[in-house]
C-alpha cells in the first residue's frame, strides 16, 4: 500500500494501492456499511429515512430567511448522526421532527417558529402564543 487517508468529506477511506505482481497503481475506496434507518410515522407505517425530506423542510421554514445552505446541509449531517447513534433500525417521527426543531431553535427563531407550527399542528392562536412563551422563556437569561 503506498497511500491510506480519508476523503475530503470524511465519509470513506481512499487506500492507493500497487499490484505486487504488475506494478500497476490503483485506487480503492472503502465506505462505512449504514444500516438502513426506519422511520415509523403517527400511524405506524414506516418509511425509509430520507435526509433531503428533512432538508426541504428546513428549506421550507428557512424560506427568505438569512440562513446559509451549509448551515441547513450541517443541521441535517446533525440530525442524521443523532437518529443512527441512537443505534436502533426504527425511529419514530416525533424524535426526528424534535430533533429538526432543537437545531431550527439554534439557527433561527423565525424558522423555528413556522416549523413548529406545522410540525406542532397549532390549530388556534392559543397554541402559537404558548410556542412563542416557551420561546422567549428558553432565551431569557438566568439569575
Amino acid at each position: 500500500m503506498l497511500d491510506s487517508r480519508p476523503t475530503e468529506d470524511g465519509q470513506a477511506i481512499r487506500r492507493r494501492r500497487e499490484c505486487l505482481e504488475c506494478h500497476r497503481r490503483f485506487t480503492s475506496y472503502e465506505r462505512v456499511e449504514e444500516i438502513p434507518i426506519w422511520v415509523v410515522k403517527k400511524d405506524g407505517r414506516r418509511e425509509a429515512f430520507d435526509r433531503a425530506k428533512i432538508l426541504r423542510g428546513l428549506l421550507t421554514a428557512c424560506e427568505k430567511r438569512p440562513i446559509s445552505l451549509p448551515a441547513l446541509e450541517d443541521a441535517v449531517d446533525q440530525v442524521e448522526r443523532s437518529v443512527r447513534d441512537l443505534a436502533q433500525g426504527e425511529v419514530p417521527t416525533q424524535v426526528i421532527g424534535e430533533q429538526v426543531m432543537q437545531r431550527l431553535r439554534d439557527l433561527d427563531q423565525v424558522a423555528y417558529v413556522r416549523f413548529a407550527s406545522v410540525y406542532r399542528q397549532f390549530t388556534d392562536i392559543e397554541g402559537f402564543r404558548r410556542e412563542l412563551e416557551r420561546l422567549i422563556g428558553a432565551k431569557q437569561p438566568r439569575d
